[in-house]
């Protein structure tokens, strides 16, 4: 009875909470927090399908994107209503998502007109190499000096230009002004606040800067770029702060977060950008890297902008307020981390779950020599290589899936390497340890293996949700609402584990030069499309040393009956 009466006290004893819709790539979770101990109270996720239309198309369903955040909404309500707290305790709702990948839906229906293109779609390859070779000196790095990004798929704006240019509904819905154009995040805000009755059509700074139409200096859309990628400003959401009322929640009263409606949203980061904060990276030269589908090693720079010499991008990292000054990063992205699980477990089927990978590849200890270079999406920093394909080398008859396995985790801890190096030489004061976060982070021989890769220490939270932590945080820190404090002294002491480096340097060196051999052989695999004739068919003359080739010979052949004509004279 007593226990009974102290929980019920103590949750009365709660306070404030703040609450985060976290959109991923793959999954979209909801969770609520206490903004006073920043404690996970309850959460509910639910996986997000990925369509492949075509080779290298990545694609999901807006509306079913939608659907996923309030079937979560609704299912941790009743999950709050089991463990007996007030859901009238949340106080603000912060967003954060997946980055780049880009949506179009028309204000007067409130329809998505075409499927969500994800980050890691390469359809873009050929508009990418048009828009580099008409550069000077075909310079990928053109518009980095505004945009802190090299021209490449990863980004909105050649997303963007596709729809308008091949989808009848998108040219059409921008010829008659009734186009929206937005990441994941506007398509969340403006369908819960209202959507196309009085949704707000906005964006934060973070999401804005992986556009490459959002000038980072200026922090606004930049005409100029805007019509270097002929893209109308009008479809383009306001840019805001990362923390600030965007506008109040308006739901269903009939679903269970239906009392959800009149709660402020105040916060929004690109999923990046919010681990950066969950993670307090607050200080100039603090970094995190967060393994989901992708991985991303970001390390704060602080209030200047800093342009890297090796191959990472420059980032706004936040900015906590209308008021207050951006923050910027230096971020270095690789495509492939937890989607080569997915892989292995949809495409091959070696494994069932997730899990098992640590266990098969546990049992075997090693690679025994096999090296894979996952490069299913080409290949992001250092080296930006649309044309790399994934690659998997090394392999004698001795290889079973255990050493795939093993190999396919290592793949993970060599990219974060090879950003990690990249970092080190452009800042010159080495990280002396790498703290983690994100769902592979789970995999403690994934942790291990990236200790001993690294040479460094590997810290991981024992609360692994930071990227939605840290939209909760700027959530509920925003103007208006300041119930969370973000003063350092005020923050919370967050719990760790330590994994530390287990193995030698030079036979982590080692393993290290063997995978870059096996990142050349995966180099300029792919180019683009090959010309076809009427007919559907590929021409021969589409490659074109091929063409010089048959060419020269038939000359060669003319040339030689010419000669042996003119001896028989």
């Amino acid at each position: 009875m007593n226990s009974t009466m102290a929980a019920s006290s103590n949750r009365i004893m709660l306070g404030p909470l703040v609450a985060a819709i976290d959109q991923g790539t793959s999954s979209t979770r909801f969770l609520v927090f206490n903004a006073r101990t920043a404690e996970l109270l309850s959460h509910h996720q639910v996986e997000i399908k990925q369509s492949f239309p075509k080779e290298g198309w990545v694609e999901e369903d807006p509306k079913e994107i939608l659907q996923s955040v309030y079937e979560c909404m609704d299912r941790t309500c009743e999950k709050l209503t089991q463990l007996n707290i007030d859901i009238s305790n949340i106080k603000a709702i912060g967003v954060t998502n997946q980055r780049e990948t880009t949506l179009v839906w028309d204000k007067e229906t409130g329809e998505p007109l075409y499927n969500a293109i994800v980050w890691l779609d390469l359809r873009t390859q050929s508009t990418v190499e048009r828009l580099i070779n008409k550069t000077p000196g075909r310079n990928k790095n053109h518009l980095k000096h505004k945009t802190g990004l090299p021209i490449s798929t990863y980004f909105s704006a050649v997303k963007l230009r596709w729809l308008m240019d091949n989808v009848t509904e998108v040219h059409e819905a921008v010829l008659s002004h009734r186009a929206m154009f937005g990441t994941v995040d506007s398509w969340l805000i403006w369908c819960l606040t209202g959507g196309k009755k009085g949704g707000v059509h906005c964006t934060d700074v973070t999401n804005a800067s992986r556009t490459m139409l959002f000038n980072i200096h200026t922090m606004d859309w930049d005409p100029d770029l805007c019509k270097y990628f002929d893209i109308p400003m009008e479809i383009l959401p306001k840019v805001r702060s990362s923390s600030e009322i965007y506008g109040l929640m308006k739901i269903c009263s009939s679903l269970k977060s239906g009392s959800l409606t009149g709660v402020p949203i105040s916060g929004c980061l690109g999923d990046q950008s919010a681990a950066l904060v969950g993670q307090m990276c607050f200080q100039d030269g603090q970094a995190k890297n967060t393994y989901g589908t992708g991985c991303f090693l970001l390390r704060n720079t602080g209030s200047k902008p800093v342009m890297s010499d090796h191959g990472l991008l420059t980032t706004v990292a936040y900015k906590l307020g209308r008021d207050k000054p951006p923050c910027y990063a230096l971020e270095g992205s690789v495509a492939i981390a937890g989607a080569v699980v997915r892989w292995l477990k949809d495409n091959l089927g070696i494994i069932q779950t997730s899990s098992e990978l640590e266990k098969l590849a546990a049992g075997v200890g090693t690679s025994y020599g096999c090296y894979f270079v996952p490069a299913f999406s080409g290949l992001y920093a250092p080296y930006w290589e649309p044309s790399a394909r994934g690659i998997i080398c090394g392999l004698t008859q001795f290889t079973n899936r255990s050493h795939l396995a093993f190999a396919a985790l290592e793949a993970v801890c060599f990219q974060t390497r090879e950003i990690l190096d990249a970092m080190n030489q452009d800042s010159g004061i080495p990280l002396n340890q790498l703290q983690v976060d994100g769902g592979m982070t789970s995999n403690r021989l994934l942790m291990q293996l990236q200790a001993d890769i690294l040479c460094i220490p590997v810290v991981k939270p024992s609360m692994p949700e930071t990227t939605a932590l840290g939209a909760a945080m700027a959530a509920g820190a925003a103007e208006g609402v300041s119930v969370w404090s973000l003063n350092p002294e005020d923050l919370t002491e967050v719990t760790s584990e330590k994994f530390e480096p287990q193995i030698n340097p030079e036979e982590s060196e080692f393993r290290y030069a063997r995978w870059k051999k096996a990142v050349q052989r995966a180099m300029n695999w792919e180019t683009t499309e090959p010309i076809c004739n009427g007919n559907e068919e590929t021409s021969i003359f589409s490659s074109v040393p091929l063409g010089f080739y048959i060419l020269g010979s038939m000359l060669m052949l003319i040339g030689a009956k010419y000669i042996a004509g003119h001896k028989h004279i």
